[in-house]
Order: structure tokens, then sequence, then C-alpha cells
């Protein structure tokens, strides 16, 4: 799905024009279905520690086309520069230089991953070395061409670079599913969390319930999840049934219309998945709507809902599951729906970015309280995705907001889906109170 001026900078008269004018020139972005491999290759490994052999055999073990060097290769299709023992600034050029130079060799779509690990404070040289890891990246993003992101992996100190967390959030920056991420870090915290058995089906054997799951985005994470072997209940308003019952026989999915911000709605569900012997192995909390205005114009009737949507049903709905104790599965994952809108604020959207904000502190909370059964809850905050929603946008305002990124279009309701089903994997047990922006490195935050 490409927007029409997309449509024409790629035809031969809009190509010229474009180029002639400046004009920007999305390039495509190849998603699962256009580039199935985990690892576009060859895969150039920089560094000098120990992590950096490791890394190299792991992908050596994913069937990757693994160098250590870019000299004689004409074209590369992925780098993951280890930093993690860097201590002092003069180490970040003696790794990452001969990037530079193999910069226009990057393949269509090609990716570039950091692993490093976080200053902490103690050593101003080894902090210094660390900070400039992310300057280093987030500014490399902007100026990647032809689809193709950077992204950094945080290794917490104590975690091995072998870890769970480590091997998934490798996994899926350098595959085509984090097509429309860029720029962002992933920060692995801790050691938990089990391999995924099968790369093909990460989900196989777990059961994942997603609310708001009728239409837009919240079909795109139910139809994503199935296909990576999740067994699905389906959550949406009684008002959408139509859709859902249509969701629900496509995927073999265990419907349930729900009214999330009803009074007795978590127990309802509570009662809806004991009646089934449902037991959940990740929830993801989609549902939400707008209604957005200036504050000058606000009006309870405006926030209200929102609030309550957004951010409230939430707090309802995982106190029940947590309460309840026989309805969450060993090492839950918990996934929320947040927005650039609640990281960056938006005009004319001060509830939604209140309710968004709070989704990003509750993931927070929520994970340390899932801590000790070994589970975990993160966000997802999607930027631009193209829907019925931003649909109705007026013309020149979506026109601009579809640009403001560093792929320069908006993102699928696919690309979401596709995070979110990492972090519902066993492998993101590592990640804790993360929130992964879904934006195409917007330019509006961070």
């Amino acid at each position: 799905m490409t927007d029409a001026y997309t449509r024409f900078v790629r035809s031969g008269p809009g190509r010229f024009i474009a180029s002639r004018a400046g004009l920007p020139r999305p390039a495509p972005l190849p998603r699962r279905g256009d580039r199935p491999e985990p690892v576009l290759g060859p895969v150039v490994v920089l560094g000098e520690s120990e992590g950096a052999d490791a890394v190299a055999h792991l992908l050596l073990s994913w069937g990757a086309d693994v160098r250590r060097r870019f000299e004689e290769l004409r074209t590369v299709g992925s780098v993951v520069a280890v930093l993690d023992e860097v201590s002092t600034p003069s180490d970040l050029g003696r790794i990452l230089l001969p990037l530079a130079g193999a910069m226009r060799s990057l393949a269509p779509g090609a990716r570039v991953v950091t692993i490093s690990r976080p200053a902490r404070g103690e050593d101003p040289a080894r902090d210094a070395a660390r900070g400039g890891v992310e300057g280093f990246l987030r500014s490399l993003a902007h100026e990647m061409r032809g689809g193709a992101t950077a992204n950094g992996v945080l290794v917490a100190d104590g975690v091995g670079l072998d870890a769970p967390g480590v091997t998934g959030a490798l996994r899926f920056l350098l595959s085509a599913r984090s097509a429309f991420v860029a720029g962002q870090f992933l920060t692995v915290s801790r050691e938990a969390g089990s391999a995924t058995g099968d790369a093909a089906a990460p989900l196989a054997g777990r059961t994942a319930l997603v609310t708001g799951a009728a239409r837009g985005i919240g079909a795109a994470i139910a139809r994503t999840l199935a296909a990576d072997g999740a067994r699905l209940v389906v959550l949406d308003v009684p008002a959408a049934g139509t859709e859902l019952s249509r969701l629900a026989n496509e995927l073999r999915a265990v419907p349930i219309q729900l009214d999330v911000t009803s009074d007795g709605a978590g127990d309802r569900l509570i009662s809806f998945l004991r009646e089934r012997s449902l037991v959940l192995d990740a929830v993801v909390l989609n549902a939400g709507i707008t209604r957005d205005k200036l504050f000058a114009n606000m009006t309870p009737q405006k926030w209200d809902p929102v609030l309550a949507v957004n951010i409230a049903s939430q707090i309802t709905l995982t106190e029940a599951l947590i309460e309840a104790g026989d309805v969450l599965g060993d090492q839950p994952r918990v996934v929320s729906l947040a927005s650039t809108s609640g990281i960056a604020g938006n005009r004319g959207q001060t509830n939604y970015a209140a309710s968004k904000a709070g989704v990003i502190a509750f993931v927070e909370a929520l994970a340390a309280r899932l801590e000790p059964v070994g589970g975990t809850a993160n966000a997802v905050a999607p930027g631009f995705i193209e829907t019925e929603m931003t649909a109705r946008m007026p013309a020149v305002s979506r026109e601009v907001a579809r640009r403001l990124n560093s792929l320069q279009q908006g993102g699928l309701p696919v690309d979401v889906a596709e995070a979110i089903s990492f972090l519902s994997s066993a492998e993101a047990g590592g990640l804790r109170g993360e929130t992964l922006r879904v934006c195409g490195q917007n330019l509006v935050g961070r």
C-alpha cells in the first residue's frame, strides 16, 4: 500500500521531476513477504572483542554469509558493529570508520545494528564512549538510503551478548520485520527469557489476547501473531461484533465482545477465560480511540473517554489478570500501544497524548510488578501509520506527516504488528519497560 505521491515519484516521469526538484523519493521498504530470510547478506561484523566473535558465530548459525572486513565486497547486506568493550571515545573511530567507506555499497533495505553497553555514570571516559554510540547511531539512521535502516541494542553490564533478549533483538532488527523501525535502541536489562524454538513460528504454543482487534492495527496484530504460531483470543466492543466474528473465523481465534471501559470488564474477561480453560502467555492492549480538539475547546466529553479507553482500561484489565492468578501463563508478556504523541506531544491531542504518555509510564511500573514471575511489559509507539484514521486527515497535513521521518513515508499496520509479535515472544523477557518507536525515525521526539 503506497500513497499517490510515492507511486508518482517511483514512475519514470515522476522520478525525473523529483530528482530535478529535490523532492523526497521514498524507497520501497522490503517486509517479511519480500525478504523472509533472517539476515540480508553478506553481513559484516565489526569489533575486536570476544563479544564480536560470539555474534559472528551466532550469525553463522543462522546461515548468514558472515565477513569481518569490507574488502572485496561489492554489496553489503547487513552490518553489526559490536562495541561492548569500548572504554574511551577514541575506540569508536577504530571500530566504526571502516563502515564509512562501505556506505555506498549497502544494498537496498540493508540493516546496520550496533551492540553496546549503556552509560552508568561511573567512568567518565567509558561513559562518554558508550554515550557516543547513541549519537552516532541516531545520526547514521538519518543518512541511510534505499529503505535501509540503522538501530541499536543496548546490553546492560552483566548481561551476556548470548542472552535471549540480545539474540531476539538482533534477530528482529536485522530482519525485514523491522522495516519501519529506524534510529531506535532496544535495551536488554536482564538475562531473562528463553530462546525461540522455531524462528519461523516464534509464538508457537503461546496464547495471546488482543484488544481492539476487529479492524485496523488491531486486526493486523492478530493476523501477525497468528502467522507466528499463536493461538488467539480477539476482543472488541459489541458494535464491532460482525468484523470481530469474521476475523475470528479467518484466524480460528476465540472472540469476545466486551467494552473494556464497562463496569466489571475485568471480571467478565476472567470468567470468559476460565470457562474455556484459556491461559494467556501474551496480552496485547491495543484498544484505543481519539477525540481531537485544541485544549481551549476541550470538554469532559472529549477528554474522559480517551483516558478511559487508552489507559484506564489497560490498568483495570491487567490488575484483574494478575489478581486472578490462574489465567496468566509462566513468564507472561504484556505489550501496550503507546504513540509518538505521548513522547513529543501533538497539537490538538492533549487528551490522547496524556493517555499515551501514561501508557509509557504504565509499562515501566507493570514490568517491575511482573518481574518476580519472569514476566515483563513493554510498549510500542507508532508514528504515522497508513490507517482509516490517518486517511481522514486533511490532505496537506497528511502529506507532511508522511514525509517527516527518515524513510519519508508512512508505515503500515503490519509494521506495528511485527514489533508487537517480537515483544510477545519468549526471547523478549530481557526487555523491561521499553517503548519501541515504530515511526521511521520521526523528526519529533527522540
